[in-house]
This record gives C-alpha cells, structure tokens and sequence, in this order.
C-alpha cells in the first residue's frame, strides 16, 4: 500500500481541506472516497486507515477527505468541501489506477455522503452528478436535519426536523440515483434507526431500486476500528462486499 498524504483539494493550500489517497499494489479500478465522522465537530481523515489498509490489498484504491467542521465552519460549508474534494479526486482518477468511484461516508460523514447523493446542488457546482458515481455507502448517517446544525440555528438538537439541509427532503426530486447500502447498528445514536428506517420507507416509496441496508449489532459506528478473528477490518469487509455488489449492478 501507498499512501499520498495531505493533498490539497482547495486552492489556496487550505490546513482544514486536505486528502489523503491510498494506493493498492495491483489495481482493480475502483477507488472508494470516504469522509469521516465526528459530530461535524471532530474527526480526521486517518479514521479509516484499517478499513483502508484491507481495502488496498484487494485491489480498491482509497481517497479520504478532511474537511471544514464547527466552529471553524457553519452549514453548508462542510458540504461544499466535500463536494469539491470528489471532483479533485474524479479529476484525478487515472492517477489513482481507477475507472470508477464510489462515494461513502460514516455518522457526520454518512450525513454528507446522504446530501451528496440527494441534493444535486453540491455536484452540479462542479459539473458532476449521481451519474458520475458507481455508489453510495452512507454509514449510520442522519437522514433528517442534522443535529450540530440545528444547534447552529439554536434548535434543540432532539429535534426532528425535514427541510432543505437534510438528505430525507429532497428524495425523490432526481431521475437517477446508483446503488447505495444503508447501515445502522440496532442501539445507535438515539432515533438514528428509525429515521434511517424512514428513510429507506422513502425511497421505496417512490420506487429506487438498487437499495438495501445492513443491520449491525452494537453501539454507534463502533464496528469501524473492529477486527475479525483473522486480525482484518470488519469495516473494510463491509465496504468491499458492498464494492463487489454494486459493481456489477
């Protein structure tokens, strides 16, 4: 595995909107962008580091976004900087071994990679849309509006609230949504899997196929840094068994 570290996405040379780039030996074309948890408070890039490490020796390339969070940032910026950071690394794909993307992201990062995928405002920017991306891996995301941003609007963060910020509001408004998988742990984050079961409600409601979920056993996202008996990633298996899946949908 070789890893590129700290790239910069955002020009000028931005400490807070930085990438890393892992590179397996033997390439098999796909390369997996991922963007990390944290609340849309804390978090690094690094976060997927083990899941990365099992994923480069099967062959899939890893991309891995920092990006803007409270308090440096406010709503949307967050979303801007990853939507520019996929169109570097789409930009960038031949020099990464690559022919396709998928796009995932985990909790804060499940949130974002939800508002990539089904609010079309933040790739259209940067001349992309859902038909660039292979997939969507959304980890343990909040489908409704996110809690740290409702606190930024100084709304009990409790609140469960459909509007523009959030994933849930805009199903339905694309012709076109790729294959994604959905995961939520039975005890995670409070109301996480009802919303996340409301959501997928949703767009069964208006007929998205190419959808299912995952249910794990366990606190929130606490199965990312988890290994098997064999010593691998239990989070880079879940991420490749959804790759192979989607990849030949």
């Amino acid at each position: 595995m070789k890893i590129l570290k700290d790239i910069p996405y955002f020009l000028p040379t931005d400490p807070l909107r930085l990438l890393d780039v892992y590179l397996p030996e033997k390439a098999n074309g796909i390369l997996f962008f991922y963007v990390h948890g944290g609340g849309l408070e804390t978090g690094d890039k690094e976060e997927i580091m083990p899941a990365a490490q099992y994923l480069t020796e099967k062959g899939y390339a890893v991309a891995s976004v920092n990006y803007r969070m409270y308090p440096a940032a406010h709503y949307p910026d967050f979303l801007w900087d990853a939507a520019q950071a996929l169109h570097f690394v789409k930009e960038h794909l031949s020099d990464y071994q690559a022919e396709k993307i998928f796009v995932g992201g985990s909790s804060a990062g499940g949130y974002i990679s939800m508002m990539l995928c089904f609010d079309p405002q933040y790739m259209a920017r940067y001349h992309m849309s859902n038909a660039d991306i292979a997939g969507y891996f959304h980890d343990a995301g909040q489908p409704t509006a996110h809690f740290r941003v409702l606190k930024e609007r100084g709304i009990d963060g409790r609140r469960v609230i459909v509007d523009d910020s959030c994933a849930l509001y805009h199903v339905g408004t694309q012709d076109y949504y790729p294959p994604m998988r959905f995961i939520v742990s039975d005890h995670d984050l409070q109301n996480r899997y009802e919303q996340t079961m409301l959501m997928l409600s949703t767009l069964r409601h208006f007929g998205i196929s190419h959808v299912d979920h995952v249910l794990m056993h366990g606190n929130h996202c606490a199965y990312i840094g988890a290994r098997d008996e064999k010593d691998e990633s239990v989070f880079g298996q879940m991420i490749r068994e959804f790759l192979e899946a989607a990849h030949f949908v």
